[in-house]
Parts: structure tokens; C-alpha cells; sequence
């Protein structure tokens, strides 16, 4: 209880920085469409956002290391306010799309000085605890957030006010906390190849658990719209998703400690295959079976991400593992990067199962890449516990090292 008390002030920032940055990209979403922007501008927005993410990886610890971590959560908190608040003086879509880099760096900024902080203050007694209450509070806040999307009015400026509040909300816990901050750690090298040349298939599968993540979340809401949800609809829609995500964090981990990796990922990109076509399929059948059908999407590709970085740090040695938790987070960026605006476009000219269509391409290239690896070489027999890792920041790997050691 003591423990959860003194970190009490980081997690409440994260639940008011996850309603905040969570929130705006349906918001967005919507607002877009209300006010005639294209599908492929609209997807440019969420695109936008993760490039503004990627930044914000590679820059924020070197932002703290100089200004320490209070400042550096200020600023960039404020870069997020001022996204937000800018998308009430304009209705340039690519105004916007510029305002979605500052809200990209602000979540990513600021996730890198809470876990650096967080990583700084645990100990091995207590890191379990501290990382199990973290996942719980990411999580939670996120579904919470989709959820929030039911109350906020696309295209008003008291929907961006609200989300602009939380994010400097935000601010307080964390600034004046009396928790001493710590040493700032050093910036973890940022070497993709490094990924790749360890776990060519896990490198792979993030850009997959990307794809499939980003496109859905960002332009979720399009489709939702297309296929008659109505905004409060779309709200539990997207929040449906995460749910998924969630419920399968325990028997997909009980599978990929009891199974080999590869095959683990196989099939649950088999089973992604078929949720994208169900969920096609139900398109029609009525709102609960939507529902049903995102929440199965949601199950079968949220797990995708951490069984590929199980996968990799299984052939890793504990001094490569932050390195090579950089390296991951670089390759989901890039997947997260590219496919809102690549299944925006699509859906603009083949409509909005070409969405699902889009992901499950995706998902057949990593059975076969899958499939092939296996036959490149065998998997370790001694693996590293599986663990959630969230996708928040370069420096995750510090925080999650002593779990993925122990053997």
C-alpha cells in the first residue's frame, strides 16, 4: 500500500494524460468528417500523431537530461495543450495535422519521464507490484478514454477545452509531488538494426501489431460511421477493442510461456485474418454483434506487440535488452506511422471493409514470413517470462529488464 501511495502522484498523471491524448485522436476522427475533410486527410491526423510519438521517443530523454524531470513533463504537456487548443483556430485539416505531432510528442515525452522515473524509485521487491498496478492504470485509462468519445461533441470547441483541461490537469500531480526526483538516466541508443539483426520476426511483427493498432484506433471511427454507429456507438466500438486487448493479455502469456513463440504468433495472426472478415461479416447483424466482432479483433491482434518482444528478448542478453526495447518501439513506429493515412486511402476507394482488409493482409505477410523463419532456425529452449509491454516510450526496457531476467 505504501508503495502504491508514493507513486499515487505518477499515476494519476497517466490517467489524466491517457483521457487527454486518448481521447483526441476519435475526437479527431470525427470532427473531421463533420467538417468535410476527406478520408485520407483524416488519416493523415493519426499519422501525424505517431510521427509526432516517434520524436518524442528519441527527444525526450535528452530533454530530460538537461532540464531534469519536472520540466521536462512540463513542456511537454504544454506542447500537447497547445495542440489541442489549436484546433479551435482553424479548419485546415493539415493545421491540424501539424497540431497531432505536438500531441504525439506530449504522450510519448511524458510517458519517457514517468517510467524513467517509476524505473528509478522500484526496487527488485517491489517491481512486480509497481509494473502490475502501471499495466492496470495504462489500461484502464485507455478503454476509459474511448469511452469518453460518448460525451464529447465532434467539432466543438468545448470537446478540445475539456481534453485540453486533463492534459494540464496532468501537470499538477506530478509537479507537485514530494517525492525527490531521481538521476536522470542515460539516453538509450536508439540502433533498429540492432532488432532486426536479433529477431528479424519480432522486428516484423511489431510493424504488424502496429498496423493493425494504429489504423484501427485512428480510423476506427470512419468506419464505424459508414457502417451506421452513431457517435455514442463508436465510443463503446473503440472501447470494445481495447476490452479485447486486455482479456487476452492472460491466456495468450499462458500460451507463449508454454508454446513455442513462432507458433504463437502464427495463429494468432490466423485468428486475426478471420476477426477482420468476421467483423466485415457482422457489419450488418446489428450493433452488438459489431461490437462482438471488435472486441474479437481487438483479442487477437492487442497481443501481437508483446508476444514479438517476448520473442526477441528471448535471443537477447540482459545488457542488450533496453537497447533492443528502443529498437522494437523504432519499428512500431514506423508501422504506426504509415497505416492510418495507407487504410484511410483505402477506405476512400474501396470502401470501409477495405479497413479490415487492409490489417489482414498484413497479418497473412507474417504467417508466411512466420513460416518461413522457422525454417531459417530453431527457437531457444529457455525462454523469458512473458510480459505486457505497453507501447509507450524508448525507455520501457529499463522498467521491464529485471522481469525479463528473471528466468
Amino acid at each position: 500500500m505504501r508503495l502504491l501511495i508514493s507513486f499515487a502522484a505518477l499515476f494519476l498523471s497517466i490517467i489524466l494524460l491517457q483521457l487527454s491524448s486518448g481521447g483526441v485522436g476519435p475526437l479527431d476522427a470525427l470532427s473531421g468528417i463533420a467538417k468535410g475533410f476527406t478520408t485520407a486527410q483524416i488519416g493523415l491526423l493519426g499519422s501525424s500523431h505517431f510521427l509526432g510519438f516517434f520524436l518524442g521517443c528519441w527527444w525526450a530523454p535528452r530533454l530530460m537530461g538537461t532540464i531534469g524531470h519536472s520540466r521536462a513533463f512540463a513542456a511537454f504537456t504544454a506542447t500537447g495543450a497547445i495542440g489541442l487548443i489549436s484546433h479551435t483556430l482553424s479548419d485546415d485539416p493539415y493545421l491540424w495535422a501539424m497540431m497531432r505531432v505536438g500531441s504525439g510528442l506530449c504522450i510519448s515525452g511524458c510517458y519517457t519521464v514517468i517510467e524513467a522515473w517509476l524505473n528509478a524509485k522500484v526496487t527488485n521487491e517491489t517491481r512486480g507490484r509497481a509494473m502490475g498496478t502501471y499495466r492496470i492504470v495504462d489500461m484502464g485509462s485507455s478503454l476509459c478514454a474511448q469511452l469518453l468519445i460518448a460525451v464529447l461533441e465532434p467539432a466543438h470547441y468545448i470537446s478540445y477545452n475539456l481534453l485540453v483541461l486533463l492534459c494540464c490537469l496532468s501537470l499538477l500531480p506530478i509537479t507537485i509531488t514530494k517525492i525527490q526526483q531521481p538521476e536522470t538516466p542515460a539516453a538509450a541508443r536508439l540502433r533498429p538494426m540492432l532488432a532486426w539483426n536479433i529477431s528479424p520476426l519480432a522486428s516484423f511483427g511489431v510493424v504488424i501489431a502496429a498496423l493493425s493498432s494504429s489504423a484501427f484506433r485512428m480510423v476506427g471511427p470512419i468506419y464505424g460511421q459508414e457502417v451506421g454507429l452513431q457517435i455514442n456507438q463508436i465510443a463503446y466500438f473503440l472501447a470494445a477493442f481495447v476490452l479485447g486487448g486486455a482479456l487476452a493479455q492472460y491466456p495468450i502469456g499462458w500460451l507463449a510461456d508454454k508454446f513455442d513463440r513462432r507458433w504463437v504468433l502464427i495463429w494468432l495472426s490466423a485468428a486475426a485474418v478471420v476477426s477482420c472478415f468476421n467483423t466485415v461479416l457482422v457489419a450488418d447483424g446489428g450493433t452488438l454483434m459489431v461490437m462482438i466482432g471488435a472486441g474479437v479483433f481487438g483479442f487477437t491482434t492487442f497481443p501481437i506487440f508483446s508476444v514479438s518482444t517476448a520473442h526477441a528478448n528471448d535471443f537477447a542478453t540482459s545488457e542488450q535488452r533496453v537497447e533492443l526495447s528502443a529498437a522494437l518501439m523504432f519499428f512500431y513506429a514506423l508501422g504506426a506511422i504509415a497505416s492510418p493515412y495507407i487504410a484511410s486511402t483505402l477506405i476512400h476507394e474501396f470502401g470501409p471493409s477495405a479497413l479490415f482488409g487492409f490489417v489482414a493482409v498484413g497479418h497473412v505477410a507474417l504467417i508466411v514470413f512466420g513460416v518461413t523463419r522457422m525454417r531459417a532456425r530453431e527457437t531457444v529452449r529457455e525462454r523469458t517470462p512473458y510480459v505486457y509491454t505497453p507501447r509507450s516510450s524508448f525507455t520501457i526496457g529499463r522498467l521491464l529488464r529485471k522481469q525479463r531476467d528473471r528466468r
